[in-house]
């Protein structure tokens, strides 16, 4: 019997609070960013964000069900969340949930020459040898773009996306929250150290490997469901709309 906490609500339920959460935490940009979920195994089908709606008004009823090797892009569907996310659903070694932002830390991390996070804190420890650095930006994500990116999906839970933004990934909306959720944290962390102009303390690669594992163990044991069922509860509290 399986000790991880239960999630609650159902998938449309659990992929509105997390547009509302990111919202909440300034990890959104106007109406642009898009997340979505797969809907059936392998990830022929899925959710995603109608264009033009913010991150913070998303209820579980706006949420559209597209065919991820569908021929025509839905009208409603901006271009560039049609072509990363159809290619990642489609290509993404049964990735569930896909979660695009251009969020202030990571993104200006993307924004380095050698866009990499050390080990220097024991957030950054928890992704050690678990980032993959797209450096081949050619565009908003269309075309060659988006299958290329498609392509690198599910490899590690993320995808650092250079002169862009990031992806992170999970087999569910929980733990592909949760991963974005700390790596940002990470990457602030980072940047703020940094940015004091005093010398960095990495630990050691074993160290870090070490760290990264008890985090992968942390993880197995439902701390990413624990994190998000307390997330919802909190939207519940307040009487949010989302579930609607």
């Amino acid at each position: 019997m399986s000790n991880i906490p239960e999630v609650p609500g159902n998938s449309r339920e659990q992929l509105a609070s997390a547009f509302r959460w990111l919202a909440r935490l300034d990890m959104h940009e106007a109406t642009a960013n898009h997340c979505s979920l797969a809907t059936r195994q392998g990830g022929e089908s899925f959710l995603i964000n109608p264009a033009g709606w913010h991150f913070a008004e998303i209820r579980a009823s706006d949420l559209l069900e597209v065919e991820a090797r569908g021929s025509e892009r839905p009208p409603e569907i901006d271009p560039t969340a049609w072509a990363i996310h159809g290619a990642m659903h489609r290509q993404g070694r049964e990735v569930g949930c896909i979660l695009h932002t251009h969020s202030l830390y990571a993104t200006a991390l993307a924004c380095l020459t050698e866009p990499e996070l050390p080990p220097v804190e024991q957030n950054a420890m928890r992704f050690y040898e678990r980032v993959r650095v797209d450096c081949g930006f050619d565009g908003m994500g269309l075309g060659d773009e988006a299958e290329r990116l498609g392509r690198l999906a599910g490899e590690v839970p993320i995808l650092l996306l250079g002169n862009h933004g990031v992806i992170a990934t999970g087999a569910d909306v929980a733990t592909a929250f949760d991963n974005l959720y700390y790596f940002e944290r990470a990457c602030r962390s980072y940047l703020v150290a940094r940015a004091s102009g005093l010398p960095l303390a990495p630990v050691s690669p074993e160290i870090a490997r070490k760290t990264a594992a008890q985090w992968d163990k942390y993880t197995q044991e439902g701390a990413p469901q624990a994190h998000f069922a307390a997330l919802m509860r909190l939207l519940d509290k307040e009487g949010d709309d989302y579930r609607s």
